[in-house]
């Protein structure tokens, strides 16, 4: 028997995800930049500790069910939460922040000339295929033809978004210009996580009852979580990317950027990644990862075969993605 520390379910997020709080705080420390940080062997620390908590095992390891948690915050930043194998790098949530501060940098820095444009946005989208390959849900895993055709329409949309309203843009107010990019993102998210989670909308998301038994498939339920996906990912964007131009086009109306011509990159990193330490999470938690939805929602053949065969089910629950 374990010793010491009292029995939690570490398998669930540590802070109540009925709140919009909760769910923030949750993912916070999910996404937190410094994992990236950590060795190998402190990762196969966090590894061990996690297993043997779950078989029940004694952990002198830690001292609190602080320190748990830590480990099983740091165990879960770096190691897919379905098949349980170490992730690529570049792909774990704690790597959103870092990368995408340099991504979205570069990409309201470098938005003028059409071979910028066009290299940023394939190089947000390359990094964006790269997250949702590493994320994707083990039970429905994604083929390589999937991943590439998705990969191939998102980057056209995202460029054609770009390069067209640049374009359009190009005699008007320069604040239209700035935000440019942020619409071309916006663009290539509609395209990309349907796209990459086509299989769900073809096959329907497992429908699962309280105690995880699962009842049923429905198309319904993938179509809101991954409509869910998009708005938040949107959602995670908007900060950096309407904040930042009309911040920079107001430094360049008084005249700091004429004086100062060399601050400009750095200021739009720096904010940039400030404003994502928060969007980040504040963008995960908008929906819960676990959704429900009413019995009655339902498509009418899956509605009838569940009140069928469990009257006593008014809502049923599904895991939404990231």
């Amino acid at each position: 028997a374990r010793m010491g520390l009292p029995q939690v379910d570490i398998d669930k997020p540590k802070f109540d995800q009925g709140t919009y709080i909760g769910r923030f705080k949750h993912f916070f420390l999910l996404c937190n930049p410094l994992n990236i940080l950590a060795s190998s062997a402190e990762l196969e620390r966090a590894r061990s500790i996690v297993t043997k908590y779950r078989a029940g095992k004694d952990v002198p390891e830690c001292k609190s069910l602080d320190d748990l948690w830590q480990a099983k915050y740091l165990y879960d930043s770096a190691f897919h939460p379905e098949t349980g194998e170490k992730q690529l790098i570049v792909g774990r949530m704690s790597a959103q922040m870092p990368v995408n501060t340099v991504i979205t940098g570069c990409m309201l820095i470098f938005y003028k000339s059409t071979k910028e444009v066009v290299f940023w946005q394939w190089f947000n989208q390359t990094f964006n295929a790269t997250v949702n390959y590493t994320n994707r849900s083990g039970k429905t895993p994604i083929s390589k033809p999937q991943l590439a055709i998705s990969y191939v329409l998102a980057t056209g949309g995202a460029l054609t978004t770009a390069l067209s309203m640049n374009r359009a843009v190009r005699n008007m107010n320069p604040l239209l210009a700035r935000l440019v990019p942020f619409t071309a993102v916006a663009a290539a998210n509609c395209i990309n996580i349907p796209c990459m989670r086509m299989g769900e909308l073809r096959e329907g998301v497992a429908l699962l009852d309280e105690k995880n038994n699962e009842v049923g498939q429905s198309k319904k339920a993938a179509f809101i979580g991954i409509f869910s996906v998009v708005a938040s990912r949107v959602f995670m964007a908007v900060p950096t990317m309407t904040l930042l131009p009309v911040l920079m086009n107001h430094l360049d109306r008084i005249g700091f950027l004429t004086k100062y011509p060399r601050a400009g990159s750095p200021i739009q990193v720096l904010v940039c990644g400030l404003i994502l330490i928060f969007s980040t999470p504040g963008g995960c938690a908008l929906f819960p990862q676990k959704s429900s939805i009413g019995v009655d929602q339902l498509e009418p053949e899956v509605r009838d075969k569940i009140k069928k065969e469990r009257p006593d089910l008014h809502t049923m629950w599904y895991n939404k993605g990231l």
